[in-house]
């Protein structure tokens, strides 16, 4: 049975005897072990059932700890440092010599940055050493926005999850590398694009390998619903093109009127894109209840946080 509790003090125990726990960012929950225990981080990999390819993200609490994670680190990397961090922004930088090539997918670069969750900041403070936590569901599936999604998925296999409330931001971090001290992107997050170059200048995109991701999330197939799931720019035209199907819609601020709707989330009546991805996971989890033979989700403007929206979707969709 696993017990949600907003313990810090359990959560530190049962890391220090190498076991893993959910914890709450402001980004997604994930399932976090100390980045030094084999025993923890081969328990992610199985629990979640991740390819031991996929680098794991390394949380650490604040800029100053980076030089013990990470050497070699270009100037960008830190100018983003100071302006994003703690928040949801990743950095692959080229790993210190006693990283784990568990956690870093046999790579020599690791996946680093500070959480902006009170809680989570909290238990780092009281640990020495960096938890690595990917997202706290079975690979592929949708992530996790709240410490129930958690324990649904993990009910019988993990102890505890240290229940932070709803994630603030709702999906992952956005992910950045450097060649040659030129950013790349790895993958589409919670900080929009368009505010990362507005500091370091253009930056380039290489967001999809199937085979030696770089980063988490470049798979073609993730964050994905167990039902069927259709992503199209006209949701009323996409219906025509059922009958005497359940159908579910996700869309983003404007309802639709259709009989063979039987459940619909709106992300945002307001338009508010960053509403929108906060609520994104939550919206798929409720979706995915409902017993539906589809799963409509209209597209997205494809600026600002409506790239990663996109992203997510067109991922969820792959089959």
């Amino acid at each position: 049975m696993c017990l949600i509790s907003n313990s810090i003090q359990n959560a530190v125990t049962l890391l220090n005897q190498d076991e893993i726990i959910g914890i709450p960012t402001e980004t997604v929950y994930g399932l976090a072990g100390n980045i030094y225990s084999p025993k923890a981080i081969q328990s992610i990999f199985a629990m979640k059932q991740r390819p031991f390819f996929n680098p794991l993200i390394v949380h650490i609490k604040s800029v100053a700890d980076l030089p013990k994670i990470a050497i070699d680190i270009p100037e960008k990397a830190l100018v983003l440092a100071a302006a994003f961090w703690p928040g949801p922004l990743t950095l692959v930088l080229t790993k210190q010599p006693n990283i784990p090539d568990l956690v870093t997918g046999g790579k020599d670069s690791v996946a680093v940055r500070v959480p902006n969750q009170s809680m989570t900041l909290a238990l780092l403070e009281q640990l020495n050493y960096p938890l690595a936590a990917p997202s706290a569901n079975p690979f592929g599936s949708i992530s996790p926005t709240s410490a129930a999604h958690v324990a649904g998925y993990f009910e019988d296999s993990l102890e505890m999850v240290l229940d932070g409330g709803p994630c603030q931001r709702g999906i992952e971090s956005t992910i950045i590398g450097f060649e040659k001290g030129v950013p790349i992107l790895y993958r589409l997050g919670a900080l929009a694009i368009e505010d990362i170059e507005a500091i370091v200048g253009t930056v380039n995109r290489q967001t999809h390998n199937e085979s030696a991701p770089e980063a988490p999330g470049m798979l073609s197939r993730h964050y994905a619903p167990s039902t069927t799931t259709i992503l199209t720019a006209n949701v009323t035209e996409c219906l025509k093109t059922f009958s005497n199907q359940k159908i579910g819609v996700l869309v983003f601020q404007n309802e639709r009127h259709d009989s063979q709707i039987r459940h619909q989330e709106i992300l945002s009546p307001t338009g508010d894109l960053v509403e929108a991805a906060s609520q994104l996971y939550a919206a798929l989890h409720r979706l995915d209840q409902q017993n539906l033979d589809f799963i409509i989700a209209e597209r997205f403007p494809d600026f600002g946080l409506g790239k990663t929206i996109n992203d997510r979707l067109q991922r969820a969709t792959k089959k």
